[in-house]
């Protein structure tokens, strides 16, 4: 059994395909295949040439490439500042933390708590940051909406920012490689631009 035929959670998986001669008509800039599947229940395909899941769903979509390579370069940016604020919050926070003596002798033990693991902790951005990303979500919408239509800059952040989800988003909008999404919030907002 493949990971392609069995998902047991809610995810997107995305994939690039650039094509050499298989092009739009009409259209003289460069532009690839964004391929996307996902399923908003948990699936399990046994006979690849028989699919009745009413809970999976396909699409494509033709993308210019030189918006593709600027969004990852965009995210790229915006995960660098992302793990500053976080590597900045977690120095201010370890400075901090209580220490305790070990008995008789003059070494310090920091007293730690258990803490969620950093790449699914929800980060606090600063304002430079979260405009930076709210940039890049709303181009993210425009490029994604399969109706092209004029839309308005986000006014606030529709998920929960991880550095994990600015990870997903860059992988992304690598046509190289492409990515899969599960993280719940990101992938409501994702799966909501398709349609």
């Amino acid at each position: 059994e493949s990971r392609a035929a069995n998902a047991s959670n809610k995810e997107i998986n995305i994939q690039w395909y650039i094509p050499s001669l298989a092009k739009p008509l009409n259209d003289a800039e460069t532009k690839v295949l964004l391929l996307y599947a996902y399923n908003t229940k948990p699936v399990k395909i046994s006979n690849i040439k028989i699919l009745n899941s009413m809970s999976t769903f396909s699409g494509y979509l033709w993308i210019p490439l030189a918006r593709v390579i600027s969004l990852r370069e965009k995210f790229s940016y915006l995960k660098q500042q992302v793990e500053m604020l976080m590597q900045s919050s977690k120095s201010l926070s370890s400075a901090s933390e209580p220490t305790s003596f070990l008995g008789q002798s003059e070494t310090f033990k920091k007293i730690t708590s258990k803490k969620p693991k950093t790449h699914v902790a929800k980060v606090h951005l600063d304002e430079k940051t979260e405009e930076m990303a709210k940039r890049c979500l709303s181009e993210v919408k425009a490029l994604l909406s399969v109706v092209p239509a004029p839309s308005l800059p986000l006014t606030e952040i529709p998920f929960d920012v991880t550095l994990q989800s600015i990870a997903s988003l860059e992988d992304m909008f690598d046509p190289a490689s492409g990515c899969i999404i599960t993280e719940e919030s990101l992938f409501q907002w994702v799966v909501s631009l398709f349609h």
